[in-house]
């Protein structure tokens, strides 16, 4: 047991200094971005080995989403039935990569009405949110599919979930306590993982999207997008070509701060092509949602 506790401290101690060492030459601005971009580097820097160990059930993981999808689904006005239609499209791609996947949660897609949104995000428990924003920047269903199979896959490989144990251990919460849930922040979902656990949810969800029909081309294509938008909005090294607000910007920079370089992805997406020989020639399907207005919803 000494020699555990004594593991344990050294691990611990290890990881601030690392942590430490890696961002003291940054001299971030002081803004609500800063903030949760140290609280996220920090989460994200915690080792993973004891959280392994210690693993909540699946089934507790069920009840912890539930009540954290909740949670957000409350803050979301009403959906029109063009928005309903959008998330039953958005539903139907993802059970159909979903099924895919090693772990059979209850899989649950959702819309977030909110132009300005251009993220996606996970939540334990099977339940995965897409903002409007990303989708206005989707051209096939193809690019959906590898969006909705990265997503899966944080959930598929525990990262979701991990980040709420993470949490929980911060805050010292009980996470048999509906009202503990309640002191985590959505923004959390929003801030990224790791960038091996990014990494990794891009190649296990180009992998998903695949064996569920959809060609890898979606990917490429949807991260040569990714590549060109940074370059206009972050570095700055263009004139935008897309009129953006400044929230979508925001939204926009926000989701480059949270993931690995776009070009990183891309090249990663094209080695796992090469090498799972995953099929390029398939035609793309077109990003199409169909939806009809009763007398009723006017």
């Amino acid at each position: 047991m000494k020699q555990v506790l004594a593991l344990a401290a050294v691990l611990v101690v290890a990881g601030v200094a690392l942590y430490y060492a890696q961002h003291k030459r940054h001299a971030d601005a002081v803004s609500a971005n800063a903030v949760i971009d140290m609280a996220a580097d920090w989460q994200r820097d915690v080792s993973r080995v004891p959280l392994r160990v210690t693993r909540i059930s699946d089934e507790k993981e069920q009840v912890i989403g539930d009540e954290l999808a909740r949670q957000y689904e409350s803050e979301e006005s009403a959906k029109g039935p063009e928005e309903r239609a959008t998330e039953h499209y958005i539903e139907r791609i993802g059970k159909r990569v979903a099924g895919h996947a090693q772990r059979k949660s209850t899989w649950r897609f959702h819309l977030i009405a909110d132009a300005n949104l251009i993220n996606a995000f996970a939540l334990p428990g099977g339940h995965v949110f897409v903002g409007q924003g990303l989708l206005d920047r989707i051209t096939s269903e193809d690019e959906l599919a590898f969006v909705l199979g990265h997503e899966i896959e944080h959930i598929d490989h525990y990262h979701a979930v991990e980040r709420v144990q993470i949490e929980a251990q911060l805050k010292e919460l009980n996470l048999d306590a509906v009202a503990a849930l309640a002191q985590i922040p959505i923004t959390l979902w929003q801030t990224g993982y790791s960038k091996d656990e990014e990494m990794e949810a891009d190649r296990e969800g180009l992998r998903l999207a695949s064996a569920a029909g959809y060609s890898a081309t979606g990917a490429v294509n949807l991260l040569e997008r990714w590549t060109r938008l940074r370059r206009e909005y972050v570095i700055h090294a263009e004139t935008p070509t897309e009129e953006l607000s400044q929230l979508a910007i925001d939204s926009l920079q926000g989701y480059f701060r949270s993931h690995p370089l776009p070009s990183e992805r891309l090249a990663q997406a094209n080695e796992v092509i090469a090498h799972d020989h995953l099929s390029t020639n398939r035609p793309l399907k077109p990003f199409h949602v169909e939806y009809e207005i009763t007398a009723s919803q006017r």
